[in-house]
């Protein structure tokens, strides 16, 4: 049996992944049973506790069309990782960085995961992200604004 990858290993496959939107390798690295919460998500987004919410999470499977945002290209810069006393849990510091094709715009997303990985695969993780900029960089901010007064209103 192949030894399981470490939690730094997980978590720097995982922001590679996702700057390489290598969907089906980024799922693999989550437990069938997860845990997944963006507490600054300005919608407070639910949380991710399954593989399949995980897949729709991240579009795997939408119908072609589906996403209407802003293509990005981008990049994990300015990676820190810190060990825990606890050795299945990790904080990540990171910020993707990138550019937006369509406009040839610069963007940059500060972001902390902190993730517990078991066994090689993530079972929890608390991702903190600013996702106005990200909103910003995908063509959406103004959407996202919008329903967030309309979140906050009701």
């Amino acid at each position: 049996m192949p030894e399981s990858l470490t939690p730094r290993e997980v978590f720097l496959k995982l922001v590679h992944g996702v700057c390489e939107e290598r969907w089906e390798e980024v799922i693999e690295l989550y437990a069938e049973q997860t845990h997944v919460e963006h507490p600054f998500h300005p919608l407070a987004a639910p949380e991710l506790r399954s593989l399949e919410e995980l897949r729709a999470h991240f579009g795997i499977g939408a119908p072609p069309g589906a996403y209407t945002g802003h293509t990005l290209r981008r990049r994990p810069v300015g990676i820190t990782v810190h060990e825990t006393a606890d050795p299945e849990v990790i904080v990540g510091e990171f910020r993707y960085e990138g550019i937006v094709v369509e406009t040839g715009e610069p963007f940059t997303v500060p972001a902390v995961f902190v993730m517990r990985v078991r066994d090689g695969k993530i079972v929890e993780s608390r991702d903190y992200l600013d996702h106005l900029r990200s909103a910003q960089a995908r063509g959406q901010l103004d959407d996202v604004l919008t329903a967030v007064r309309q979140h906050h209103d009701s």
